[in-house]
């Protein structure tokens, strides 16, 4: 199922025209035009970021790969459904017996190792701000529109 099948899906649980569909969601109603013509294969992240966040119930991972339920409400449905059903996880033993005694076993800790690697060394810059000679200004130059030129230098 191509993702324009899914704007049509939304389409027809909405009840809207894509028309409609377009004003509801603020894009120009060509966009729609294109995505369900099949001109545009691939919508872009903005339109479908601006049709979750207008129909917030539709599952974003629906719309995008279309795996999984339409609507949060439907894979809610999906998810009583199954805790209805008892499905038990230990069908031939009703407890999970632990292997072995419960008494608690004394564990010793073992020391590590010296670390492979030698310490590094810190190194320390030293930041040395020179002040520089005051800059003058020796010649400044304007450029006209008819590419002629003035040239003005101080005066000493």
């Amino acid at each position: 199922m191509d993702i324009k099948d899914r704007f049509k899906m939304v389409m027809d649980r909405e009840n809207l025209t894509a028309g409609e569909f377009a004003e509801s969601i603020g894009v120009a109603q060509s966009t729609i035009s294109h995505i369900l013509g099949g001109r545009n294969k691939y919508p872009s992240m903005d339109v479908i970021l601006r049709l979750h966040q207008r129909y917030s119930h539709i599952n974003l991972d629906w719309l995008l790969t279309g795996s999984g339920t339409m609507t949060d409400e439907d894979a809610e449905e999906m998810q009583a459904d199954n805790r209805d059903k008892d499905y038990p996880l230990f069908a031939e033993k009703e407890k999970n017996e632990a292997n072995g005694t419960d008494e608690a076993k004394n564990r010793q800790e073992m020391a590590l190792e010296s670390p492979s690697s030698p310490i590094k060394e810190v190194v320390r810059q030293e930041i040395i701000y020179k002040e520089r000679p005051p800059r003058k200004i020796t010649e400044i130059r304007i450029f006209f529109d008819d590419n002629t030129y003035e040239t003005f230098r101080p005066e000493k």
